[in-house]
């Protein structure tokens, strides 16, 4: 048992020195990494990441650059028919479920938060159709200093940050939940946030899912996944 650990720390302390290197080098390859989702306000960065779940970011902007325009108010999605809404939202996929989230989140909205998002987990993890991913998506673009200084906040991960992750022996797990509770010490939290988005856009240009391409890729002398020939 004394052995095991005292192991630990310094497995911990590897991973946190390979996470900062990894965080380092993705920061200078994408210094502009952010949301590539569009919004004008917080309810609409809400929404669209309700949207987002199980479909690309083009595709919901396509979406929201006509549903924002057709839905102004927080009280215009309250008062919505949801099979007409269901259409407005259709090529998102999911619809119907993401119809009941958006239009519930919105009647909740207004009548416990007086018409605006909480800029507190626990206030956002309330709202339908809001699990920590979105959460940690919404409060850290609409709030920095909320989200920083949130003891409930955390990592968003999403299907890249999960597979990078995975790939770059940040973390060993299938699940997405556990992804986000095994990086959280191994992270600085100041890079809390950042490291979603720089693990986003390297794994939409570089590490992809079906095709890593390993040969081009910054981080191959430190990934344990990496096939260089």
């Amino acid at each position: 048992m004394a052995h095991t650990g005292a192991t630990r720390p310094h497995a911990l302390h590897r991973r946190r020195a390979q996470t900062a290197e990894v965080v380092s080098r993705l920061q200078n390859e994408y210094p502009d990494a952010h949301i590539a989702l569009l919004f004008g306000n917080d309810w609409e960065l809400l929404v669209s990441v309700i949207l987002s779940a199980q479909c690309t970011d083009k595709k919901v902007n396509e979406v929201t650059a006509s549903l924002f325009a057709k839905y102004r108010t927080i009280e215009d999605y309250a008062g919505a028919d949801p099979e007409e809404f269901e259409k407005d939202i259709r090529p998102t996929g999911f619809f119907r479920n993401k119809t009941k989230s958006v239009l519930g989140a919105a009647r909740m909205v207004l009548h416990e938060f007086d018409g605006e998002v909480p800029h507190s987990m626990a206030g956002l993890l309330t709202l339908p159709g809001v699990a920590r991913k979105t959460a940690n998506v919404v409060l850290g673009n609409a709030d920095p200093e909320a989200y920083a200084a949130d003891p409930d906040a955390g990592i968003a991960v999403d299907t890249h940050v999960h597979r990078l992750s995975n790939r770059l022996g940040l973390v060993k797990t299938a699940d997405a939940g556990k992804t986000e509770a095994q990086l959280l010490p191994a992270v600085p939290r100041d890079d809390w946030f950042r490291i979603t988005y720089l693990l986003i856009e390297h794994g939409r240009a570089v590490c992809t899912a079906k095709k890593p391409r390993c040969g081009s890729c910054v981080l191959a002398d430190i990934c344990p996944s990496a096939f260089v020939p």
